[in-house]
């Protein structure tokens, strides 16, 4: 098995400065077999560039080391809370930084299984029989969708759906949701800034990742289709095909 991946990332049409940050590797680092990240950062000026970049050198250069002690999550939440810890204190020790903090939706796959972290509301799907978002929005419309008191898809929704709840790096500790799913042959994992799930409907993403391009042929389209949408925000898109073969008993 041969993992294929292709990663991109732009600036979209409304933004002077790209704050996406992505890594994308499918040879091993470390106690990890490949790893996929996308970050997205928040925060006024160079703030969010600083935060995402922080963010992906910081964790590539933590997993880059060897936790042979350690499973995939632990390894993932350990790395997570490190360097969470590390953007607060360099963020507090400067005013431009202040409040700054970073998205962040990252994957390994070890085997046949495919494991998540995530903070924030960039996204990881999981295209199977269709398309399923794995990864839940750490965001205020998605916890008012979720006690009922907000329809997903409302203008009240969609007016406020960029304040996240959740992010690396805005206090000392931070809340990692962990997930880990078995992967079947014809899978394919799309990883993404809201700067893709904004403006792309879901049908459309997958009507783009079904077609018979080549992988970054159909990353390219999805970004493409975000601008087309309006590119209000940067774009960043991970495709990642596990290639899964059927194994006979």
């Amino acid at each position: 098995m041969e993992i294929q991946a292709y990663a991109l990332t732009d600036v979209g049409l409304s933004r002077s400065m790209n704050q996406d940050f992505i890594y994308a590797s499918t040879a091993p680092l470390g106690s990890l077999d490949n790893l996929f990240i996308v970050a997205d950062g928040m925060g006024g000026h160079n703030a969010g560039d600083f935060a995402s970049r922080f963010v992906v050198e910081n964790l590539v250069k933590f997993f880059s080391q060897e936790y042979p002690d350690k499973d995939v999550h632990g390894i993932l939440k350990e790395g997570i809370r490190k360097v969470n810890r590390e953007l607060y204190e360099a963020a507090s020790r400067k005013a431009e930084l202040h409040g700054t903090g970073s998205t962040l939706v990252l994957a390994t796959i070890r085997g046949t299984v495919l494991y998540v972290a995530n903070i924030g509301d960039s996204r990881l799907y999981l295209l199977r029989d269709e398309l399923m978002q794995v990864t839940r929005d750490h965001s205020y419309v998605e916890e008012m969708v979720a006690m009922g008191k907000m329809k997903r898809g409302s203008r009240d929704y969609m007016e406020k759906k960029n304040i996240i709840t959740r992010a690396v790096g805005t206090s000392m500790d931070v809340d990692t949701d962990l997930y880990a799913t078995k992967l079947r042959p014809g899978d394919v994992i799309l990883m993404c800034s809201d700067g893709l799930s904004n403006m792309v409907d879901e049908f459309e993403m997958e009507y783009i990742i079904r077609s018979e391009d080549g992988l970054q042929k159909k990353t390219e389209s999805l970004v493409e289709a975000a601008n087309r949408g309006g590119g209000k925000d940067n774009i960043s898109a991970i495709l990642i095909d596990p290639q899964m073969k059927e194994v006979s008993v």
